[in-house]
C-alpha cells in the first residue's frame, strides 16, 4: 500500500460524505467527483465499500430513483447523524492538517538547507 494510499484510507469516508452533503449522488458520479476533487487513483472498488459502511454506520442512505440513460440508479444521501459526524471529522482534521503541513514545510525547508550547505 503506497503511502498516499494509507493517508486517503483515514479520510475517504469524510472526503465522500462532504460530495454526498452537497447533492444526492450515485456511485460513478461520486468517483468522478473525487477525480476532479484531484483524487484520481479512488477506483470504484473502493468507493463502493466506502458507502456500504457509511451506510451500515447510518451516516448516508440510498434510494433507488429513475435514471434519464438507463435503469434505476442507487443515490447516496447524507443522513442527519452522517451531517455531525461531517461536521466532527472536519474539525479534527483541521485540528490536525494545519500543524502537521507546518512541521512538514519545517522539515521540508531543512532538507533543502542541508542540501545547500
Amino acid at each position: 500500500m503506497t503511502i498516499r494510499s494509507q493517508l486517503l484510507k483515514g479520510i475517504l469516508d469524510a472526503c465522500v460524505m462532504a460530495i454526498v452533503e452537497e447533492q444526492a449522488i450515485y456511485g460513478y458520479e461520486l468517483s468522478q467527483k473525487l477525480q476532479k476533487a484531484g483524487l484520481p487513483d479512488i477506483s470504484d472498488g473502493t468507493i463502493y465499500p466506502v458507502l456500504l459502511r457509511l451506510q451500515k454506520n447510518g451516516f448516508i442512505r440510498s434510494e433507488m430513483m429513475p435514471s434519464d440513460s438507463g435503469p434505476n440508479r442507487k443515490y447516496y444521501f447524507l443522513t442527519d447523524n452522517g451531517t455531525e459526524e461531517l461536521e466532527r471529522i472536519a474539525k479534527e482534521w483541521m485540528l490536525i492538517a494545519s500543524p502537521v503541513s507546518n512541521l512538514l514545510k519545517r522539515g521540508e525547508n531543512n532538507a533543502k538547507h542541508k542540501t545547500i550547505n
